[in-house]
């Protein structure tokens, strides 16, 4: 069994998609950083590695069990075992996890840059191991899980603040209020709405909006962001939240 020790680990918890788990570059000093005197490192293949990264799936049986507590975190003088949690990789890419004592690799983690090489160096000399498990579940996707291609080339705060965007969108096209649909389409670009037939229901003329705001990040989609959320309690406090966190400086 290999091991990295001392590891520091900035946990996302929840995180389906691997582009939420924020690379050592974007971590910011309101990040809760915990360090791990201990964490085995697994090299797997790279089909497993992208469920794992990428998604909320039940992690196989047999790494489970190879990995129960291996890991340690040391706490001022107390020493505590993890349940399940190490370190895996496909020698391309490398993530941390911890299912928090589930199945599931709720907290994931980046590395920071000189440990990542360590894991590279480890590759180099390491065999992988092959692990039975469930395919990725193609289940469908809320706006939320957006495709890596929608969010290629954002920071941190862009990605945090397209997601705001799209939880609006998503309750925007649950109202099935065609004026209010027509009005935002309004907002963000007035002439579109001379594209639009009486003919049109309100399915139809939120693709067209979706399709006009979905790629990249802009002035115009913060604008238009801003005003999508006001009045609403939960989408409000995330977006000031975000502003004040960009605030503080990464590490």
């Amino acid at each position: 069994m290999l091991y990295l020790y001392d590891v520091w680990v900035n946990w996302f918890e929840g995180e389906k998609e691997g582009y939420n788990v924020c690379e050592y570059h974007e971590w910011r000093k309101s990040d809760q950083i915990e360090i791990l005197e201990q964490i085995p490192v697994i090299f797997v293949q790279e089909d497993l590695y992208r469920v794992i990264e990428n998604s909320l799936n039940q992690l196989p049986s047999q790494l489970l069990e190879l990995i129960h507590k291996r890991a340690y975190i040391r706490k001022g003088h107390r020493r505590s075992e993890i349940e399940y949690a190490c370190i895996v990789s496909d020698g391309r890419g490398i993530i941390a996890i911890d299912t928090s004592g589930s199945q599931i690799p709720i907290k994931k983690s980046r590395l920071i840059p000189r440990q990542e090489q360590q894991v590279f160096e480890l590759s180099r000399k390491s065999k992988v191991r092959k692990f039975n498990f469930t395919p990725y579940d193609e289940e469908e996707q809320s706006l939320v899980f957006m495709d890596h291609s929608l969010i290629y080339g954002l920071t941190r705060r862009e990605r945090q603040l397209k997601k705001i965007l799209m939880i609006g969108m998503e309750q925007l096209k649950s109202t099935d209020n065609l004026n209010e649909i027509i009005y935002w389409l309004t907002e963000w670009d007035y002439e579109k709405v001379s594209t639009i037939s009486k003919e049109m229901g309100c399915q139809q003329i939120w693709e067209i909006l979706f399709d006009e705001i979905k790629d990249g990040w802009s002035e115009a989609h913060e604008e238009f962001c801003s005003k999508l959320v006001k009045g609403n309690r939960f989408l409000e406090s995330c977006w000031e939240l975000e502003y004040t966190q960009c605030k503080n400086k990464s590490y």
